[in-house]
């Protein structure tokens, strides 16, 4: 193999996986610049966070800087993540969402399926990139999903708030790298993470409403 195929097929594997991570994206007005990294797949996640959360979020990792010395209040809120595809779009989850004691559990329930279902963000009217995806439900200890009244394919939502539920080590790791909302006049950076799964970066675009009107960020 000749040396300037070795250099082209590296070039190839370094150009895939940058693919994968998505490169950087940036937009600024008179009060902000943003600038934004988009990583949707599993492995890379993991990579990240030391776990893929199951495939069921997109990270962003994101840098807001004030432009002119002014102050700047930051608040997770202000971002939006939605996709061309389908129209779904989602504010991102807070550790707690993700990985506390309040995460959503979900649980096959009846005679049809028994066990316990490895559970995910839960998406109003149905799931993520699905034909009726909508905001995160806010479920209440006892709630159900699916079929109810003694239907054998239901399935049985509650959040985990009891003593003998353990807290996840995963929550201090993305406590610790999501963005922190504050008032500043100095760059700050952290993680976004969208509750979105099965997406191109194409397909993305990330939303940021500032003092000085909205801005859009599409990834590649």
């Amino acid at each position: 193999m000749s040396y300037r195929t070795i250099i082209v097929i590296l070039t190839a594997c370094s150009l895939s996986a940058a693919g994968k991570k998505g490169a950087p994206a940036k937009n600024e007005n008179e009060t902000v610049e943003i600038i934004a990294t988009a990583t949707i797949d599993r492995e890379s996640i993991k990579q990240l966070l030391g776990s893929d959360l199951d495939g069921h979020y997109i990270i962003v990792d994101v840098q807001v800087t004030p432009r002119f010395g002014k102050e700047l209040e930051v608040r997770r809120d202000d971002f939006l993540l939605r996709t061309d595809k389908d129209g779904e779009r989602t504010t991102p989850f807070v550790p707690s969402q993700i990985a506390g004691k309040g995460a959503l559990v979900v649980s096959q329930t009846g005679s049809g399926r028994g066990g316990m279902m490895e559970s995910g963000p839960s998406w109003g009217g149905g799931y993520p990139g699905g034909p009726m995806g909508g905001p995160p439900v806010v479920m209440g200890p006892g709630s159900s999903i699916g079929g109810g009244g003694g239907d054998p394919g239901g399935a049985e939502a509650r959040l985990g708030t009891g003593s003998k539920d353990k807290e996840s080590p995963l929550l201090k790791l993305l406590a610790g790298k999501m963005l922190q909302e504050k008032k500043t006049e100095s760059p700050v950076s952290g993680l976004l993470y969208f509750p979105m799964e099965k997406q191109k970066l194409k397909d993305l675009e990330l939303i940021y409403t500032s003092p000085g009107g909205k801005l859009s960020l599409r990834f590649k």
